[in-house]
């Protein structure tokens, strides 16, 4: 089966879009929660690791739509 690959862009599109949309709330729920649970500043730093994790996905995989359209241009 052959694939698609303006599908496979907007499909890593969508991807990206919802990985950061997530790590977001996630960061500012977890931030919120660790404040009112008063959280060491050992796992509020946890916190602010796994969201910067999220987000450093989220651009690699919108570095790659890029570079894959990029070659799809010329």
């Amino acid at each position: 089966m052959h694939s698609d690959p303006k599908n496979s862009v907007q499909r890593e599109g969508r991807l990206a879009g919802l990985v950061i949309a997530f790590t977001g709330a996630l960061w500012v729920g977890g931030t919120w929660v660790g404040k009112s649970l008063d959280w060491s500043n050992r796992t509020m730093a946890l916190v602010d690791l796994l969201a910067l994790a999220g987000f450093l996905f989220g651009l690699v995989v919108t570095y790659r739509i890029w570079r894959k359209r990029r070659a799809d241009e010329g």
